[in-house]
Order: C-alpha cells, then structure tokens, then sequence
C-alpha cells in the first residue's frame, strides 16, 4: 500500500477549520514548508473556501492570495504543488507558475482545465462522475474524486466513501473528507479539533482500499499511521 498524503494550505480568510491563519503569504509559505517536513508528498493551494455558505471570490482575488505563495513554493521545487481552483484563469497562470496538478471541485470547467493541464503537463483532480463524459484519448493523468461533503447529505457522504474501492478501479483516486461534517457524524465528537482519530480513521481505510492520494489537514499524523499501517500490512 502506497497512498501519498496531500498538505492543505488555505490561503483564505474564511475556511472552515483554519480560515485566516494562513492568510497572509509569509504565513502560508511556512506553513507548507512545516507540512513538508512533516512528511506531505504534494502541497495544495487554495484560494477560496468552498464551505457551506461560504461567498464566491473571483479569479483575480484568488490568484492575488495564493500567486506570491506559489511562487515562492516552486522555486524550492521540493516537493509538488497543486492548486485547488474551479477559475482557468488561475489554473493557467498556476501551471505557468509551476504547479503541477490542478485540483478541480466542480464538472462545469474540467473540459478546460483539460486543455490547460495538456498544454502545461501538469495533472487534474476532477470530480469522480465526470469520468465517463470525458474522450477516451485523453492525455492528461487524472486523480478522481468522489467529492465528499460538496452538496452531499452525512449518509451520502458514507456511501461515496464506500465507492472508493470501486473507483480505485478505473483509476487513481483522490479523497478529501478532513475535517468535514461526515467525520463528527461518524464520531459523535461535536467540538472542533476533537476529530484527530475520526480523519485518521478514514484517510487508512482509504488508503487500504485502493486511494492513491488522501488530502488532510493533520498531515504528520495521517503519515505516521500510514506508515504504521503499512509496515503491518507488510508494505
């Protein structure tokens, strides 16, 4: 079992769990540099909360917030950087920038986001039901994700998570369910941060079921216990 762990940096004001504590880039910066020495295999940038009831923001604030963090990023060249972005225009200018996967939330733009990963070589995160409208020559190296917590009632979110062993057969599979409502759902744990062991729970049962890439915020934990898994397993 190999699944790489994926380092949220949130580059906002107003997300859910850690909104506003990596808002300025200095701060955003080192907190990815900390996520990497942590263990993270790729870093993903956003820009924009997509909680719920959360305020769209344009492609031009997003990429004022997350540009000067990407940049800075890619010159360590340490490790992958991925942009989490339904705007082309940003995702242009990241891949441009050195970004090497695109991490797109909603089906509404995945035909151009195609063209810009082709164009630019980089890699797409697409919602897993879009897979069957796309061309079957497709150049692109794609991650699907099941989307968890997007419009999605608690028990909807149960059995998208069970799909995971299903999808891992048609390709790599990419689940981001930390720190969402599916997890105190399962833990009865109300209080924000309480969590930890639920996030931990699912991000190894995904991995043992087929995900290439879990995206977590507690990423020094999710690579412990996957390590630890994964020695037991005998990996």
């Amino acid at each position: 079992m190999k699944c790489k762990v994926m380092g949220i940096v949130n580059v906002t004001p107003d997300s859910f769990s850690d909104g506003g504590m990596y808002y300025r880039p200095e701060e955003a910066v080192r907190r990815a540099r900390n996520l990497v020495a942590d263990g993270a295999d790729i870093i993903d940038l956003g820009g924009e909360s997509t909680r719920p009831g959360s305020v769209p923001v344009g492609w031009e604030e997003e990429w004022a917030r997350i540009g000067p963090v990407l940049k800075a990023l890619a010159a360590d060249a340490s490790v992958p950087v991925s942009v989490d972005t339904y705007h082309p225009e940003t995702a242009e200018r990241a891949v441009a920038e050195g970004a090497s996967i695109v991490n797109c939330v909603y089906a509404e733009p995945v035909a151009e986001m195609l063209r810009i990963c082709a164009k630019g070589g980089a890699e797409l995160v697409l919602p897993a039901g879009c897979l069957d409208a796309l061309p079957p020559d497709r150049e692109v190296p794609l991650y699907l994700d099941p989307m968890i917590g997007f419009g999605t009632t608690r028990e909807e979110d149960l059995e998208l998570l069970r799909s995971v062993p299903e999808l891992a057969k048609r390709g790599r599979v990419l689940v981001g369910a930390s720190r969402k409502r599916i997890v105190k759902k399962l833990t009865g744990e109300k209080m924000t941060g309480k969590n930890l062991g639920g996030n931990l729970g699912i991000a190894l049962w995904c991995a043992a079921h087929g995900a290439s890439v879990v995206r977590v915020h507690d990423v020094k934990e999710t690579v412990q216990a996957l390590r630890v898994f994964a020695c037991l397993d005998g990996d």
